[in-house]
């Protein structure tokens, strides 16, 4: 698997229309969601800076990324022509994978313990 890591800053006015197109069911994900090899996208806000966003699409492999765009080139090109007039810039962060994960639980926590009763 791969994520593809996108900065966004975006006008203060078209916040809301862009996280409707780049969010679930709206037109990025969609235009991806029927593609082999797309597993979903998530969108980041910065809490500081309201304008900030990073999103990170998440393939199997980045081959697969890039025969999805050439295969729909020309509707790739429209979405972003239209996508565009929302961004004030946009930069590829880069390719990831990922190499390890970690779960973290809360401090303090006592463990249940199951109680079975018989009858």
């Amino acid at each position: 698997m791969i994520e593809m890591i996108w900065a966004f800053v975006v006008k203060a006015q078209t916040r809301g229309q862009f996280e409707l197109a780049y969010g679930p069911g709206g037109a990025w994900s969609n235009l991806f969601t029927r593609c082999p090899g797309f597993r979903g996208i998530t969108v980041l806000r910065d809490q500081k800076n309201l304008c900030r966003y990073l999103t990170i699409e998440l393939w199997e492999t980045e081959d697969q990324r890039e025969n999805v765009l050439v295969e729909n080139e020309a509707e790739y090109a429209h979405l972003e022509a239209l996508l565009a007039e929302w961004i004030e810039s946009k930069t590829e962060v880069g390719v990831f994978g990922v190499r390890a994960e970690a779960t973290v639980r809360p401090r303090g926590r006592a463990k249940r313990h199951s109680r079975r009763t018989t009858r």
